[in-house]
């Protein structure tokens, strides 16, 4: 399946972030910042590449409701494509 390019600069920018907060959070552990500070950081980096996945997920389900014989043929048919988003949720 083919992702459109606008789409994949979207989900490497929403990476790069959630790469940012988990270095801040490993920088954050180091100084011995306050739990709370830790966990608000830890927070939104789960969030961030819960977003990620769910964005994919969207287009993937689009992709399929569009064009539902070239995603079958490619493997990602609407029941492969709705198991993948129950590992996310």
């Amino acid at each position: 399946m083919q992702f459109p390019a606008e789409l994949i600069q979207d989900l490497r920018k929403r990476l790069r972030r959630a790469g940012g907060q988990v270095q801040a959070v490993e920088t954050m552990l180091a100084e011995g910042r306050e739990c709370r500070d830790v966990v608000t950081q830890l927070s939104a980096a789960t969030k961030a590449l819960d977003q990620v996945g769910f964005r994919l997920i969207a287009s993937g389900l689009t992709y399929c409701l569009e064009h539902p014989d070239e995603a079958a043929e490619s493997g990602y048919d609407l029941d492969e494509v709705q198991r993948l988003f129950t590992k996310l949720a």
